[in-house]
């Protein structure tokens, strides 16, 4: 039991490889044993439907006898899991009936059919009583909805779920559900609230159907970065045992996550470029690549900066391990997008920092919402007098 539950979804390790098949990024001699894992696990769980998309999407060679094989036998185990519903339904009990029902809505998750799947969830939910098992059916959605990347499914589910356990329900699926709640934040790019809720489950992990623990600390690490602060970041990332017995398996991520901490630039670049190879093969990660290259750049440049009232163009582009033009267009972009504060003084290739002062900022807005309100009491008295 415990080796089933520490081994991913088979189907979530389907979801990726498809991933890496379409991705661009991926040299054609990989993709053809990529074909071959893919067809493995498609014919292992007798997806039919799967296999004749994946035929048409990518131009593979349909198997005719195969496709009306598979189709064949599925019909067949159809018509034996309906016999079993029918005989649990006159001659046993609601638990028997249940079971009934749920093994049919396996079925169709294991053959890919999503909508008789959730349709048979939703029946199989109906006979149950207890909260752990209606929450159990949450979770067999909730991977379903990763599998289809379908977000609106995940959103809702996670809902319900939190719903349910109002009603009750153990820690250990509690602790479970924000692991799959981090996973939909980060793939709908709310890392803040991705980073806290990964960081929340690390000493009680036990989610390996998503993803190993590995795999879990790559993206508590990644959503950290750019989410915490220097003083968070070092209580709950850099000094987090959990974080330190796993993160030296993962290449660059020791040096990509201490080389900032410890404002070594260059080195923080270096992992950065390695890391970047990973951020793109990841299914999750990959539509908010760009935007989250940006966003660690961007938490990078600050940092230096803090310390300065004023430095060189030279300096930094030294600091960083690049050139002074790289540099330069790279802050433009920054300082015109609102993310850095400080102005380029072109002339004498200097940076100066103009940092907000808290104080400054909060005496405008007082004055602001004074003479708004002042307005509003001056516009009502006006309609008084009337």
């Amino acid at each position: 039991m415990e080796e089933k539950e520490a081994t991913q979804d088979c189907k979530l390790q389907l979801a990726q490889k498809l991933f890496l098949l379409r991705s661009p990024d991926v040299e054609d001699i990989e993709k053809a044993s990529l074909k071959d894992e893919v067809l493995a696990l498609i014919k292992a769980d007798d997806m039919a439907g799967l296999y004749q998309a994946c035929c048409q999407e990518l131009g593979w060679e349909l198997d005719q006898a195969y496709l009306d094989a598979t189709n064949g036998k599925n019909a067949e185990e159809l018509k034996k899991l309906d016999d079993k519903i029918a005989d649990a339904e006159e001659n046993l009990g609601e638990s028997e009936v249940r079971e009934a029902l749920l093994a049919k809505a396996l079925f169709y998750i294991r053959i890919g059919d999503k909508e008789n799947s959730l349709e048979q969830l939703k029946i199989t939910e109906v006979k149950t009583v207890a909260v752990g098992q209606k929450m159990d059916l949450v979770f067999h959605t909730l991977r379903l909805g990763f599998f289809h990347l379908d977000f609106t499914l995940i959103s809702r589910n996670i809902d319900k779920a939190k719903s349910l356990f109002d009603e009750g329900g153990d820690w250990e699926r509690k602790n479970r559900l924000k692991v799959y709640e981090g996973l939909y934040c980060m793939a709908t790019r709310n890392f803040k609230q991705a980073a806290t809720l990964f960081l929340d489950s690390i000493s009680t992990f036990t989610t390996y159907e998503l993803f190993s623990y590995d795999t879990f600390i790559f993206y508590s690490v990644l959503t950290s970065i750019i989410s915490l602060d220097r003083v968070a970041l070092r209580q709950k990332v850099v000094d987090a045992p959990e974080i330190l017995t796993v993160i030296g398996k993962i290449p660059h991520l020791s040096d990509f996550l201490n080389a900032l901490y410890e404002c070594q630039y260059k080195t923080f670049f270096v992992a950065f470029a390695g890391l970047t190879d990973q951020v793109r093969v990841d299914r999750y990660l990959y539509p908010h690549f760009r935007y989250y290259m940006r966003e660690v750049r961007s938490v990078a440049y600050s940092q230096f900066l803090e310390s300065y009232k004023s430095v060189t163009m030279e300096a930094m582009a030294k600091a960083f391990g690049v050139s002074v033009n790289f540099l330069d267009m790279e802050l433009s972009r920054f300082i015109a997008a609102g993310k850095l504060n400080c102005k380029i003084d072109k002339v004498a290739g200097v940076l100066e920092t103009n940092r907000p002062d808290a104080k400054n900022a909060l005496y405008q807005a007082t004055i602001k919402q004074g003479d708004f309100l002042l307005n509003r009491i001056q516009k009502l008295s006006r309609v008084i007098d009337l």
